[in-house]
């Protein structure tokens, strides 16, 4: 059956543009494109994770195991609790559609991610952005803010990878009574110590409503857990929609994200030489004058406003053997396109070397 001529014509759109979106596979490339920072996501387990699950966590999904590891998770993080979901993108959509309410308010990063986006529109709260990483926007936001008022910001930012001014906008949050929630997916297993992320690091676990720490980044696994208090635990577990309705994570999975955290907390040296990598492309990168976003963490990026000059460019590298993504409109602002550049533990330095030789 063919497309609604709707339909057809946004995907016609698309490819006029240059952005169509596609799935592929760089398997045999060399990877400056997964989030698999630390080289996890090709550990195998020998422990037995054979168990499936048999329906949504309120029915036949539960066990004693899987609440154990929620707490042993909470534990590790910081936090008092802690709620398993099937990916960190169901996890904000449950979180944000259930605790948001008629009369609340809502401000989020304008560039938090389109799960936190997508969560909001389905509550009846008001909903505003602040721009990035402005604390004076922010707290213009917050003087006329009304009800319970939340704010949502990221710890690394997934396209510009840069950190939010947690301790700040801690502070803000206190001044105006609002409850700070933070997704930290691209700083678990990275920022930290033992990558229990930059709102552990910087001391802020008290002051956060909740945080998000999701195991398909640097965990190289599946899955996300809320990391709150035990009332909010109950809230989610009561009101939260894709936690209800969903078939509970299978044991096999929650085993695996126990191992893949606990086998994280011992990799100092692989993060260290993580900041190596991302030193050696930075200098040369300044040496080929290339426009790089101002990032520190393992999302790196090479500006190229230009649509087609990027296309050409990462057809250029993939051929040339180098896993990369260009990432365009509506990902990220127009003016802004750009490649992508993951940096990895385990990427050399002659292959940093031999990418950037293509400009």
């Amino acid at each position: 059956m063919e497309l609604p001529n709707k339909l057809e014509d946004k995907l016609d759109k698309r490819k006029v543009e240059g952005t169509l979106r596609q799935l592929v596979d760089f398997d045999h490339l060399f990877d400056f494109y997964s989030n698999d920072y630390l080289g996890i996501a090709k550990t195998t387990f020998e422990r037995d994770l054979q168990h499936g699950s048999t329906g949504s966590r309120l029915i036949s999904g539960h066990s004693k195991f899987i609440e154990n590891a929620e707490s042993e998770l909470a534990h590790f993080y910081g936090m008092e609790a802690g709620l398993l979901y099937n990916s960190g993108y169901d996890a904000n959509i449950g979180i944000f559609s259930s605790i948001l309410d008629r009369g609340d308010t809502v401000i989020m990063d304008n560039l938090c991610h389109a799960s936190i986006r997508d969560g909001i529109r389905l509550s009846f709260a008001k909903g505003y952005n602040f721009r990035h990483n402005d604390l004076n926007h922010l707290e213009e936001r917050l003087k006329s803010a009304e009800g319970n008022v939340y704010v949502a910001v990221e710890s690394v930012y997934s396209m510009d990878g840069d950190k939010a001014p947690l301790k700040a906008i801690v502070d803000l949050c206190h001044s105006y009574g609002a409850y700070l929630i933070v997704d930290e997916a691209h700083s678990g297993g990275i920022i930290g110590k033992g990558g229990r992320g930059l709102v552990n690091q910087l001391g802020l676990d008290d002051d956060v409503f909740l945080k998000l720490i999701t195991f398909g980044k640097a965990y190289g696994s599946t899955g996300a857990i809320a990391l709150c208090s035990e009332s909010l635990r109950q809230y989610l577990i009561n009101f939260s929609r894709p936690f209800i309705y969903t078939t509970g994570m299978a044991p096999y999975a929650v085993g695996r994200i126990l191992q893949v955290v606990g086998k994280a907390a011992k990799m100092d040296q692989e993060r260290e030489q993580i900041k190596s990598n991302i030193n050696v492309l930075k200098t040369i990168a300044a040496q080929k004058q290339l426009q790089l976003i101002k990032s520190d963490s393992p999302i790196q990026a090479i500006i190229i406003p230009d649509i087609v000059k990027l296309l050409n460019k990462t057809d250029e590298l993939i051929r040339s053997g180098f896993a990369v993504r260009a990432i365009s409109e509506p990902t990220v602002q127009k003016g802004s396109e750009r490649i992508r550049l993951c940096v990895h533990s385990y990427n050399t330095e002659d292959e940093i070397v031999a990418l950037l030789s293509h400009f």
